[in-house]
């Protein structure tokens, strides 16, 4: 029996866990993250009120089984924004901050958070998470809910030679929007979400130079549209052969739209994931992912407008291609990078280099004490697209020997080797509301009883 589950990871991911484990009359939480402010993560405690959700405020409620509760609590505190609008993340920092409060006083004695930085699971007659300051906190089961690792530095960059202030790896730290000048120019890697957010970022902290964005196949997210009208959605799982699965989007686009045809099959992406073979996954990664996540996680209609002006007038370039050497020079950093669909080499001259080329989940190259030390005792592994913690269906994590751990799991981004469709909202919560149950022995009783 769990009487106690020690939940590694404060942000969207650990805190539903934990406030699902309650809600569920399970066991005794505790909540172990580095930062002070529990309960929002670096997705909306780093956010700026120019950054919103990605997601309309009708899909973001924290709970699957009540689908309408932001909506109405958006309502109760007076925000003028129906379902159909997407809100500032750092409302939505609030509504999560909130709900950790509210269970906290709705059972007393029953959660505990703990501020500090988990650096190792041991396991003697339950788990032991030691923390860095020598503390520990004992525990019957932990759930690792570490959120996103940093990106890789690129290989071709010796960042570490380069100039201070002339590489940032952390795209939210104050040192990658601080001391730039009118007339600089600032290389973002990386044409996603992330670069989305640091464009914004750049613009609302007034800086008025150039921003050139480089990726292998500069391909930028699209934007949400207008709900579209009624279709009839397709009823059974589509192929996960790839090349049957893109002959069928393309057919279904035609007749619904795209975004309507990405949109069906999202009741069907984690079982097609899991029916998928390594190879058909590897095959996805390889040659269809990057379209996938430019059509799947879209701009908010207003960002989407903001990130076209700054094209138009300019200031912000999108281009494709492969970065090669950076050096220091006497106006900054000339960067070597190479066209895509050319041979010959460019050098651009930048005063800065911000790393968003979005989250890696390689256990093998991540620095993180915690999982490190998980990794060197063949505790966890890696998933075989290495994407990030190797588990099974019930979010147990799986050791170098092959088995699954009945006191360890892993929830969220770092599991999407296993269910692929885990990085938003609506996922996240589907995940940590199964996972409470479980742990709360809950999954024995049918739902809405």
């Amino acid at each position: 029996m769990i009487a106690h589950v020690a939940i590694v990871g404060g942000g969207f991911s650990g805190s539903l866990a934990a406030i699902n484990v309650l809600r569920h009359d399970g066991p005794r939480a505790t909540l172990i993250d580095q930062q002070a402010d529990a309960g929002v993560g670096l997705a909306y405690g780093a956010a700026h009120p120019s950054h919103l959700l990605n997601v309309r405020a009708s899909n973001m409620s924290a709970f699957p089984d009540d689908p309408g509760h932001f909506v109405r609590w958006l309502a109760s505190r007076g925000h003028a924004a129906a379902g159909q609008s997407f809100v500032p993340r750092l409302v939505y920092g609030t509504y999560l901050r909130e709900l950790l409060d509210r269970v906290a006083a709705d059972f007393p004695g029953r959660l505990r958070i703990v501020r500090g930085e988990a650096v190792d699971v041991t396991e003697h007659r339950g788990v032991r998470v030691l923390l860095a300051d020598g503390a520990s906190v004992e525990a019957d089961a932990a759930v690792l809910a570490v959120g996103n690792l940093p990106p890789h530095t690129p290989v071709e960059l010796a960042a570490e030679s380069l100039g201070p202030g002339c590489y940032v790896g952390d795209c939210w730290s104050a040192e990658a929007t601080e001391g730039l000048l009118d007339d600089d120019t600032v290389l973002i890697l990386g044409t996603g979400l992330t670069m989305v957010d640091v464009v914004l970022l750049l613009e609302a902290k007034g800086f008025a130079g150039r921003v050139v964005a480089l990726s292998r196949r500069g391909l930028l997210p699209h934007a949400h549209a207008a709900p579209a009208g009624a279709w009839t959605a397709i009823a059974e799982r589509p192929s996960t052969v790839l090349s049957h699965l893109v002959r069928a989007l393309r057919r279904r686009s035609a007749a619904i739209g795209w975004r309507s045809a990405i949109d069906e099959l999202r009741p069907f992406t984690q079982d097609m994931w899991r029916a998928a073979t390594a190879a058909e996954r590897a095959r996805f990664i390889r040659h269809a992912r990057p379209w996938w996540d430019i059509h799947r996680h879209r701009l908010a209609p207003e960002v989407a407008d903001r990130i076209a002006a700054l094209r138009s007038s300019g200031r912000l370039e999108i281009v494709a291609g492969k970065i090669g050497l950076a050096a220091t020079c006497a106006d900054g950093v000339a960067v070597e990078w190479r066209p895509r669909g050319e041979d010959a080499r460019r050098t651009r001259i930048v005063q800065r280099i911000i790393n968003c080329t979005g989250p890696q989940g390689d256990l093998g190259r991540t620095s993180a004490p915690m999982l490190g030390a998980l990794v060197a005792r063949g505790v966890i592994r890696p998933d075989t697209a290495r994407l990030g913690i190797d588990v099974d269906e019930q979010m147990r994590v799986i050791g170098r020997d092959g088995m699954a751990n009945r006191r360890l799991f892993a929830l969220g981004p770092m599991t999407r080797g296993a269910f692929w469709e885990i990085v938003a909202v609506p996922d996240i919560r589907g995940q940590a509301w199964t996972l409470a149950r479980r742990l709360s022995n809950a999954h024995w009783v049918a739902e809405g009883l």
